[in-house]
């Protein structure tokens, strides 16, 4: 469901940053998505476990998309 975290441009041989910055705000608008869709499952569940796992998924896709947004900073601190 969710995108492979990729390694930084220095391990993988030649990323520009300017190609790891695109790549980057792909996976946070893809995360973003991911998001939204599980917002919208939380609101339409009713069964406490059903919920309960939205609520997982929710907290691990905003944990996945702040570490993006701290890539996306860094890299621009950096340029």
């Amino acid at each position: 469901m969710a995108l492979p975290v990729r390694k930084p441009a220095s391990r993988r041989g030649g990323l520009s940053r300017e190609e790891e910055r695109r790549e980057l705000m792909n996976s946070l608008s893809h995360t973003r998505t991911l998001i939204n869709q599980a917002y919208g499952g939380f609101n339409t569940a009713s069964d406490g476990d059903l919920i309960e796992s939205y609520v997982f998924e929710i907290n691990a896709l905003q944990a996945r998309y702040n570490y993006l947004l701290r890539r996306v900073k860094d890299l621009e601190g950096t340029a």
